[in-house]
Order: C-alpha cells, then sequence, then structure tokens
C-alpha cells in the first residue's frame, strides 16, 4: 500500500512535470495545454458514449439472467479512465486513452479480476441483515447439507403486527 502512495502521489506528478517540460520545449506552453484540454473533452465525450453502451450491455445481461461481472468491470475502468483525463496531464492522459480502447480495458478487467480473486473466499449466509451477529456457522470440514424451507399454516397462526413496511402484505 505504501508503494502505491508513493507513486499516486510523487512518481506521477513527477513523470507529469517532466513530461511537460519536454513537450512544452518542443511545441510551446500554449499548443501543450490545447493538448491536455483537447484530450479532456475528448475523454469526457468517449466516456459519456462508452458508458452509455456498458450501461445497455449490463442491462442486457441482467435480463437474460446473467450478472453483468464484465460489464461492471467495464464500467469501473471506464470510470478510472474519465478520472485520469480529467487530471491535468499528459501521462495520466495517455493511460486514460488506453482505458478508453475497450480491448485494452477488457483486458485490464481480466487481469484485475484474475488478481482480486486470487485471494477472497466467498462465504453465504442466511439470516437477514443482522450485521454478522447471528449464530456464525461451525468452522471445519463438515457436511454441507442443501434444503428448501417451506412455511407452514395459515396467516392466521401468525401474531397480528401493524404492516407498516412495504415488504410485508
Amino acid at each position: 500500500m505504501g508503494i502505491l502512495l508513493f507513486i499516486i502521489f510523487v512518481a506521477i506528478p513527477v513523470i507529469e512535470i517532466a513530461i511537460f517540460i519536454q513537450v512544452g520545449g518542443l511545441i510551446g506552453v500554449p499548443a501543450t495545454i490545447a493538448i491536455v484540454l483537447g484530450t479532456a473533452l475528448l475523454g469526457a465525450s468517449l466516456l459519456r458514449v462508452q458508458g452509455l453502451q456498458t450501461w445497455r450491455r449490463a442491462e442486457a445481461a441482467m435480463r437474460r439472467g446473467e450478472p453483468p461481472v464484465a460489464e461492471m468491470l467495464d464500467g469501473v475502468f471506464l470510470f478510472i479512465a474519465a478520472l485520469l483525463m480529467v487530471t491535468p496531464g499528459l501521462f495520466t492522459d495517455c493511460v486514460g486513452v488506453v482505458l478508453l480502447i475497450p480491448p485494452f480495458r477488457r483486458a485490464a478487467g481480466r487481469y484485475a479480476a484474475a488478481r482480486l480473486s486470487q485471494g477472497v473466499s466467498f462465504q453465504f449466509r442466511a439470516g437477514g441483515m443482522s450485521g454478522g451477529s447471528g449464530p456464525k456457522p461451525p468452522q471445519g470440514g463438515g457436511p454441507v447439507i442443501e434444503g428448501e424451507a417451506e412455511e407452514i399454516g395459515e396467516e392466521s397462526d401468525r401474531p397480528s403486527r401493524p404492516s407498516d413496511s412495504p415488504w410485508r402484505h
């Protein structure tokens, strides 16, 4: 984590300053500023178009009953690209433009997903939204028993409560 913060707050600004000096010396200050502003506008317009396309693909995946994982990763990397494009600098603009190119963005998404899934384990528990204060499942390699639950009885068997929740009927 410390190396990441060093890169973000020290290395990237130093790289940006060096590139500004080089490019400004070659083409001049006004042209350099125009490039930075132009890439910010270009990035914003491309983000809008590709963001809408990603949103539509995510909706289509959900209508098919599929989880929109690839679309969500696309959305995350589009957001990162937008942040990089809005940040003044030529290096961050270049990285942002690369993330706007779908094949590179998808490759970055696959890499990130593979890295994130290496040390992640998922646990699903029943019991609603108790915040984890319910009974914990036993630790160990015991048997897994799958089953279904069915509520038995009439509505009149339950104690009456005021129905102020939209989830009760």
